[in-house]
Parts: structure tokens; C-alpha cells; sequence
């Protein structure tokens, strides 16, 4: 085994040969770098974004789930501790889920023109919860904080 000298002298200038070489490594790293970035999907709304991220978690693909959320540390944890769950549950309840239909229950609450809360179920397990979907330039994305830290219970009227 040969051990590389760092007193190994380097020509400067450096031949075409290295140079090249260089260029295709850097190339290869841009091309790389850009190929980690995160894609949000488009929804057309706010109904089409709690939709297909209710469908992607329903389905267990956390990953899609992810680009109709908001991008931000606090939703990211809260998707894996879902995702962690799901994990945990046998075959048989994770197959009952994938094959579970989306439910979104009336009323659907506009907060602003910018902001949505949207009440829905599915049909393996018909426990109501709230999702909060917000408009982040031009595009509709799910905001986990509001399921998480919501302290009152959304789905119903109760008196305080």
C-alpha cells in the first residue's frame, strides 16, 4: 500500500489534463448539488394541497407528503415522528390505510385569502382532524404546526 505524500509538489500552472479533470469534478458536484434541492409540488388549491398530502401520508410516502408542506425544521420533525409511527404500525393496518379514502368535512374555514383550515378523516379510521393550509407565493402547502400545537379541539363547537 503506497501512502500519499502531502509534500507532493503540484505545477502551477496546472497541464490541460488536470485542468480538465477539474472542470468535469466541479461540473459533476454542481450538477449533484442541484439534483439534493427539495421540489414542492404545485396544488391548484387549498383543498388540492391537504389532499394530496393527506393521500401521500396515507400512502406511506412521507417523501411526496413532504412537498406539499411547508419547509421549514419544526414541520420536517413533525412529518418524521408521523413517519416513525407509521413505520411502527403492522401490514395489516398499513395496507388499511393506503387503501383508505379522504374525507374533507364541512366547514371548510377561510382564515383570509391566504389561509385555510380544513377538517377531514379517512375512511379506516374516521378521527377528524385539522389541517392548516397556507398560500406561500403562489403555491399551496400544508402547515403541520397548526395539528401539533393546536390546544383546542377544531373539529368541534364546544364551549369553553
Amino acid at each position: 500500500m503506497s501512502a500519499i505524500s502531502l509534500a507532493t509538489p503540484i505545477s502551477f500552472p496546472p497541464n490541460r489534463s488536470s485542468m480538465r479533470t477539474l472542470l468535469w469534478g466541479i461540473a459533476l458536484l454542481t450538477f449533484t448539488a442541484c439534483q439534493d434541492k427539495k421540489v414542492q409540488s404545485q396544488s391548484e388549491n387549498d383543498l388540492d394541497a391537504a389532499r394530496n398530502f393527506i393521500q401521500a401520508a396515507l400512502a406511506n410516502d412521507f417523501k411526496k407528503a413532504s412537498q406539499y408542506m411547508v419547509d421549514d425544521s419544526l414541520n420536517r420533525n413533525y412529518l418524521d415522528v408521523t413517519a416513525r409511527a407509521f413505520s411502527h404500525l403492522d401490514a395489516n393496518n398499513q395496507e388499511k390505510y393506503r387503501g383508505a379514502s379522504i374525507r374533507i368535512h364541512q366547514p371548510v374555514t377561510y382564515l383570509n385569502d391566504s389561509t385555510t383550515l380544513v377538517i377531514y378523516s379517512n375512511s379506516y379510521k374516521n378521527d377528524l382532524d385539522t389541517l392548516r393550509v397556507v398560500r406561500q407565493k403562489d403555491n399551496w402547502l400544508v402547515d403541520l404546526k397548526f395539528l401539533f400545537e393546536s390546544k383546542s379541539d377544531t373539529t368541534q363547537n364546544k364551549p369553553g
